[in-house]
């Protein structure tokens, strides 16, 4: 045989090497399987949790639910500022949005159940829910960045991105101990209004960020699967050793309405001055606001705390 036609021989099986699909295989789901033929490249998310984990295994998606709302709560990872479209609300989403956009792959979970069966005739349709009765929300989220990384062919990346939230666990709870701040319990909330907190229990997401920190939860029950509580502010007076720790946004005219409020003034953690208001982080997303909150809550007690909210 001539080296010519070696080389040629050579390139026509790379030809066809490269015209195979990257990755074909069958995933079982909430609603039944997802069989695909090649590498997903355009990309639909219906809900937060399964945007921030195509973004963190590095893939950008064409198509995202209620998108400004995303850049507002969820914050990190960003999307980018050009080359995603929205495709309506995440509860409500245009089906004719998602199928201008062409997608290989739809996300979602079954909070759009009833629509799975017309999702399913755009594109095919991987259905995973980190919030619903009996879940446990990191592990979900765990499982759905890792099922991703396998259709989008970014295994390696899914298992950085899991080991570099424990590494920062463990870092930020080094911090915390050699300050000696992780004897005294936490309460974990977000304001309603003046009388009224969510507070985020142990079932929730943001347990896993506590518990990496070596910090307690002083609220001991359960709550929904959404993780919190929606409790009068008096059942914070039930617990007096605990700090109190307050994810932003607060509503409007809160502080002022707080600082004329006998009961808020006499309330230990007030008094004490352990109220550390921190930024916001999404408590019903994936993996990623681990790290986020775990960051934040130990920048802020490290930083000390004060008797009031902004």
């Amino acid at each position: 045989m001539s080296i010519d036609r070696a080389r040629r021989g050579l390139v026509a099986a790379l030809a066809l090497l490269m015209a195979v699909p990257a990755l074909a295989g069958t995933w079982r789901h909430e609603l039944g399987t997802l069989t695909l033929d090649g590498t997903p490249r355009r990309i639909v998310t219906l809900n937060w949790a399964a945007t921030e984990a195509v973004l963190l295994l590095g893939v950008t998606p064409v198509g995202v639910a209620n998108m400004d709302g995303y850049g507002y709560w969820v914050k990190e990872p960003p999307l980018p500022e050009s080359g995603v479209f929205n495709v309506g609300l995440r509860m409500a989403p245009s089906l004719e949005a998602i199928a201008e956009l062409k997608p290989d792959l739809i996300v979602t979970s079954t909070e759009l159940a009833p629509a799975a069966e017309l999702l399913e005739r755009i594109a095919p349709t991987y259905v995973i829910s980190v919030y619903r009765d009996g879940s446990q929300p990191y592990e979900t989220a765990r499982t759905q960045l890792l099922t991703l990384g396998q259709i989008l062919d970014r295994e390696d990346r899914a298992q950085a991105v899991l080991d570099d939230i424990e590494q920062t666990l463990a870092s930020q709870r080094a911090r915390l101990e050699r300050a000696g701040l992780t004897d005294r319990p936490v309460l974990l909330v977000s304001f309603m209004d003046d009388r009224h907190v969510r507070l985020y229990t142990p079932n929730g997401l943001f347990q896993k960020a506590l518990d990496g920190l070596g910090l307690s939860n002083a609220w001991p029950t359960p709550g929904s699967f959404w993780g919190f509580s929606l409790v009068g502010l008096e059942a914070i007076a039930e617990y007096p050793d605990a700090r109190l720790i307050v994810l932003s946004p607060t509503p409007p005219g809160l502080a002022e309405r707080l600082a004329d409020s006998p009961f808020w003034t006499h309330l230990p953690a007030v008094r004490r001055q352990q109220v550390y208001q921190i930024d916001t982080v999404w408590p019903f997303g994936g993996v990623y606001p681990i790290k986020r909150l775990a960051t934040l809550i130990t920048d802020n007690l490290l930083a000390g705390g004060s008797d009031r909210v902004r």
